[in-house]
């Protein structure tokens, strides 16, 4: 499953990437992001962090914890967050990339989910991982507004 969003904020591409380059600032602006804990990265690996997932449908509450690397780091244009466990056991792939580029009125924020596993399928659960996306991107616009 992929899901990609698009957005222009009204900020610089530093500003922006202040917020979509670091993982632990996604709970100020994506909900779907209960908690980021930085973790102790294996030497020569790139910075991780610990990441709760959690999303509601209805009366139940799905959550799902996993370590995520930053892989990509091209400041102020491109971040990538892929998932990297350290337990030496077969994963399902989680990869969220953002992509900013310079537009008039500010920023062009480009972000991409791709996951790859199986407990997010089904119409209901994907349509709430997108709302939780959308949100967050109106959550991040208004961040960004506000300052």
């Amino acid at each position: 499953m992929e899901i990609e969003r698009r957005v222009t904020l009204p900020a610089s591409c530093e500003r922006v990437f202040e917020l979509v380059g670091d993982l632990a600032r996604y709970p100020q602006w994506m909900d779907l992001i209960h908690d980021v804990i930085e973790v102790e990265s294996v030497a020569g690996e790139p910075r991780a962090w610990e990441v709760e997932l959690r999303a509601q449908v209805g009366p139940l509450a799905r959550s799902k914890r996993l370590r995520m690397a930053r892989t990509v780091h091209d400041v102020p244009r491109v971040a990538v967050f892929e998932r990297s466990e350290v337990d030496g056991r077969q994963h399902s792939p989680w990869v969220l990339q953002s992509r900013l580029e310079p537009v008039t009125d500010g920023t062009e924020l480009v972000m991409t989910l791709t996951y790859g596993g199986g407990l997010w399928t089904g119409a209901v659960l994907q349509r709430v991982l997108d709302d939780h996306v959308e949100r967050g991107a109106s959550a991040l616009l208004a961040l960004l507004s506000d300052q």
